[in-house]
This record gives structure tokens, C-alpha cells and sequence, in this order.
């Protein structure tokens, strides 16, 4: 082995192994472990107004993003029905979606007019001032607990700003 290339291959070596570590460090489950690039999720601003009978009611709220890497709503759960749907409002029409992107820095708001949660066949009458356990379940953040309210059937905070 020559001397003169021994030092180039080491440094060779050493800057494959610290770009591979480098890499490494930008993978999802460092990035959940509290990298700086992780989500950081919050909710805020849920509701679910009292409905009209008990076949469904929508659900209403607000995820906020400080972290600096996107996320994603995949489901919904509630002691209140085992069929909670994520719907998405396009051209003044509801359709149901698998999953609903929270951008980095960003929020998901789901409201009234807009993209929003169903919760299918009530297993009880919901009444206001009642709660409600939802979790919420994303790709890459734990799970979020949430005692939602039920407000009356007019309740819309977006009118109050």
C-alpha cells in the first residue's frame, strides 16, 4: 500500500461515513425522537355541534404544526361511533379522504364549509355541553387525546373573529 494514498482513502472513508451519518440523522424515527426537524402537533378549537338526530354529527378543529417536518392525519376514533370519517369540501361537495396532510410550520383546520370529521351511526344522543374522547392517530406523531365539547347546533367560531 503506498503512503501517499493511505491519508486520501482515510479521508475518503471518513467523509462516506459522516455523510451516511448525516443521512442517517434525517430518517423519521430520529426525527420523532425529538430531532429539530420533527412535528410538533398541538390541538385546539374542537367542537362538535349538537346534531340534529342521531345518525351523524360533524366535528370540528384546529392541529397546529411548530415542528419543522409535515404530518399526517390517517384516522379518527370516539366512543361515540366505531366509524369516524375524515371528509374534505371541494367545489361545495363532501368527500370522504383517507387522510388529511398537516404542513410543517403549518395547521390543518378543519371547519365549518370545509374539511371537517363525521362521526357515523351516534351509539348515544349527543346533547350540548356533553364531551366526547376522540383520538387522533397520525404517520409519524403519537396519538392525541381529545375531550371534544358539544356546543350548541349554531355554535361557529369562525364568526367570532
Amino acid at each position: 500500500m503506498n503512503h501517499r494514498t493511505t491519508p486520501a482513502r482515510s479521508l475518503a472513508a471518513a467523509l462516506a461515513l459522516v455523510s451516511g451519518l448525516a443521512l442517517g440523522g434525517c430518517s423519521a424515527a430520529d426525527a420523532s425522537a425529538g430531532g429539530g426537524s420533527a412535528p410538533e402537533l398541538k390541538v385546539s378549537g374542537a367542537f362538535i355541534p349538537e346534531p340534529v338526530n342521531r345518525d351523524m354529527a360533524g366535528g370540528f378543529l384546529t392541529v397546529t404544526n411548530t415542528g419543522g417536518a409535515a404530518d399526517t392525519l390517517t384516522s379518527v376514533t370516539s366512543d361515540v361511533s366505531d366509524d369516524v370519517q375524515l371528509h374534505e369540501t371541494k367545489d361545495q361537495k363532501m368527500q370522504q379522504v383517507t387522510s388529511f396532510d398537516v404542513p410543517a410550520n403549518g395547521s390543518l383546520e378543519l371547519q365549518r364549509g370545509g374539511d371537517h370529521l363525521m362521526f357515523m351511526e351516534l351509539k348515544r344522543e349527543l346533547k350540548q355541553g356533553d364531551k366526547v374522547r376522540v383520538e387522533l392517530r397520525f404517520k409519524e406523531s403519537d396519538t392525541i387525546t381529545v375531550e371534544v365539547p358539544v356546543e350548541a347546533r349554531t355554535h361557529n367560531p369562525a364568526q367570532h373573529h
